[in-house]
């Protein structure tokens, strides 16, 4: 082992993996918490009724993804990736310092906006220098991200436990507050060790440059002043047909969700017809397209853990031990650290037999896992709905299956977009990628708006939509997965 590598990998692998793991600690922490704080009538929360708690919830996980994609393009065309995550950083703190002090609802949201943008600046960028530290590629940059994702994962067991249990137990802005301090050790990490162990990587822009480093014009093909047109077109007849409702958070919501949808898929739409992308190139942007709209919906179901299935804790679930009913968000931290060894490691099994599953299979795995989870959740409903609290046992499998679930796609989905990005769009495309999960995040955080105290016979048939749609979709991938097999160069 070399003084520049650490068991086998490079350093710098490590400086990335624990300032994310800070900020992870400063998001899970923070959204654990989030949506008991707007729905609480009595300890100093916001008295949100369901509706527009879900709704708020969802706007704000909603945006922390989607300003990953103008993140991603800032450090592509003038930040580099390394000054975005480092102002980033820096954004996130500050907002979280101002959710630590209790102020009024505008303020508060100031705070929530502040974390939304220094996420999108950090977010996508620190995962796109973990590419560049393997130009090889190969089962090694694989490696590397298990390890990057095992980082995430321990900082949000660290931040649900702690934050979880300070917002729970000792009050809200208590748990806000050590959000802070969690980024602010992120910053200390990277600040000292990212230039001694990352060098020159992400320090600069990586398109428009010149060979001598000059900024080059960028020439818009007409194509792309179409699309932008149609889109402009678009949006205002939805506005002035009236789908469009500004008037309140759950018709903010909904709105946001149909215009990025739209706009995802102009972006596509320039980016195979109007960016001069090679044939090959064009596939696999259609691969990666396929890709992004599964991983929508995984994360739309996955993600209800800080929404509905917080919900569903809170108020309908045995609470083992008097624990805080956030803690049962940690189950899937430590489902993660648990199983990530055990698929990581059947995969390579697999691999030498010649029998990995192809990547759309996998997505399509984790889409079957998570109908399988929200089927025990069902069945955990229909106790609720008689008056009873459910079994922990409820939650804790259907974690289980989600974060196995989460297993198949998460790592795989980001390893594959690193691989199948055409190099010049790398960090839009990364961006792209956790536009995915924003989208999941706000069909979550709608879904949650549909659980109402005085209608808890709907919670069954609620929980049995997310089955069906996790099961069409699914079955669509594998479908899809055998004619497409040569587009995605060989990627399992």
């Amino acid at each position: 082992m070399s003084d520049k590598t650490l068991f086998g990998h490079p350093r710098g692998l490590f400086v990335l993996s624990f300032t994310e793991m800070w900020e992870r600690f400063s998001y899970y922490g923070m959204r654990a918490i989030l949506l008991l704080f707007l729905l609480d009538k009595t300890s100093g929360g916001m008295g949100m009724k369901e509706g527009e708690g879900g709704a708020t919830y969802g706007l704000y996980t909603f945006s922390v993804y989607l300003l990953s994609l103008p993140g991603g393009w800032l450090a592509d065309n003038v930040l580099g990736q390394r000054k975005a995550i480092w102002y980033g950083g820096i954004t996130i703190m500050l907002g979280h310092i101002v959710l630590a002090f209790p102020s009024t609802q505008v303020v508060f949201f100031l705070g929530l906006a502040l974390v939304a943008i220094g996420t999108g600046l950090l977010k996508p960028n620190i995962s796109s220098i973990v590419s560049e530290l393997y130009p090889e590629g190969g089962a090694r940059r694989d490696a590397a991200f298990s390890i990057f994702y095992m980082g995430i994962n321990a900082g949000s067991f660290l931040g649900i436990t702690i934050v979880g249990y300070l917002g729970q137990r000792v009050g809200w802005h208590y748990g806000f507050g050590a959000a802070a301090v969690a980024m602010f050790l992120g910053l200390l990490n990277y600040r000292f060790f990212a230039t001694p162990y990352l060098q020159e990587k992400g320090l600069y822009p990586k398109v428009n440059k010149s060979a001598t480093g000059d900024s080059a014009p960028v020439k818009v093909q007409p194509l792309s002043w179409i699309l932008l047109g149609a889109l402009i077109v678009f949006l205002l007849v939805m506005q002035f047909n009236g789908t469009f409702t500004w008037d309140s958070k759950k018709g903010v919501a909904t709105s946001m969700g149909v215009i990025c949808v739209a706009v995802v898929l102009i972006y596509f739409a320039n980016l195979l017809f109007a960016s001069g992308l090679t044939k090959i190139e064009m596939k696999r942007v259609v691969i990666l397209f396929i890709l992004f709209w599964g991983a929508v919906l995984f994360w739309a179901g996955f993600e209800q853990q800080g929404s509905s299935l917080q919900i569903f804790a809170d108020r309908y679930s045995e609470l083992p031990f008097g624990m805080p009913s956030t803690w049962f968000q940690n189950f899937n931290a430590f489902f993660i650290l648990l199983f990530a060894p055990m698929v990581g490691g059947i995969w390579v099994f697999l691999e030498r037999r010649k029998i990995n599953p192809p990547l759309l299979v996998k997505f399509a795995i984790a889409l079957f896992l998570v109908a399988l989870g929200y089927y025990i959740m069902v069945l955990g409903a229909k106790v609720a709905v008689q008056g009873l609290k459910a079994s922990a046992l409820v939650l804790t499998f259907t974690y289980v299956f989600h974060t196995i679930g989460e297993l198949c796609l998460s790592p795989v989905g980001l390893s594959a977009y690193t691989k199948l990005a055409p190099k010049q769009f790398l960090s839009q495309l990364m961006g792209v990628w956790f536009v995915a999960t924003a989208l999941g995040n706000l069909f979550a955080g709608l879904f949650a708006g549909g659980f109402d105290e005085e209608n808890v016979q709907q919670m069954p048939d609620m929980f049995m939509s997310i089955v069906w749609f996790c099961l069409i979709v699914g079955a669509v991938i594998l479908i899809l997965q055998k004619p497409l097999k040569e587009w995605t160069g060989g990627i399992k």
